[in-house]
């Protein structure tokens, strides 16, 4: 009788010490999941100043622009600004040249916004996806800690019996 004790005091002791690597890997994960949910905040953050900056430059461009197109045609303010665009093309080749290089600014500028909307996506899927597994491997431990408590339970209710 006095073995049986044993075996299943060493068995509670394995069990017990099962249970400490599971609280371990538990522990783990959520100090992981905590550090990628940082990660994600601090992206989204910095995603959503750079969309606010962006949002605020536009407003004032354009604030700029339709004041430029209502302006009185007739105000010497419009009109030197005029003369002031004027006087700098010489020619009709220095406007076309001008010209071209706004149309490839505007280009390079669009595809520069085009890249970084995609690097973005592609940010916030990755992260996405490592929050999910994350979680994922949380949930398989938590579920196995769950599995883990049911076989304890009758072990030492057996242990009482005998």
């Amino acid at each position: 009788m006095t073995q049986n004790i044993q075996q299943w005091l060493a068995e509670i002791q394995g069990l017990q010490q099962k249970l400490v690597e599971v609280h371990q890997e538990r522990d783990q994960a959520y100090a992981s999941a905590a550090n990628w949910r940082n990660l994600y905040e601090t992206e989204a953050k910095q995603r959503r100043q750079d969309a606010l900056t962006a949002k605020e430059t536009i407003d004032a461009l354009r604030a700029e622009l339709n004041q430029q197109q209502t302006a009185d045609p007739n105000t010497a303010e419009h009109a030197d600004l005029i003369r002031h665009q004027v006087a700098q093309w010489q020619s009709i080749e220095e406007l076309q040249t001008q010209l071209m290089q706004v149309l490839l600014e505007r280009d390079q500028l669009i595809q520069s916004l085009k890249e970084e909307q995609q690097a973005h996506l592609q940010t916030r899927q990755d992260l996405t996806t490592a929050l999910g597994d994350t979680i994922e491997q949380l949930t398989r431990t938590q579920s196995g800690q769950t599995n883990h408590k049911a076989t304890v339970i009758p072990m030492v209710h057996r242990s009482k019996e005998g």
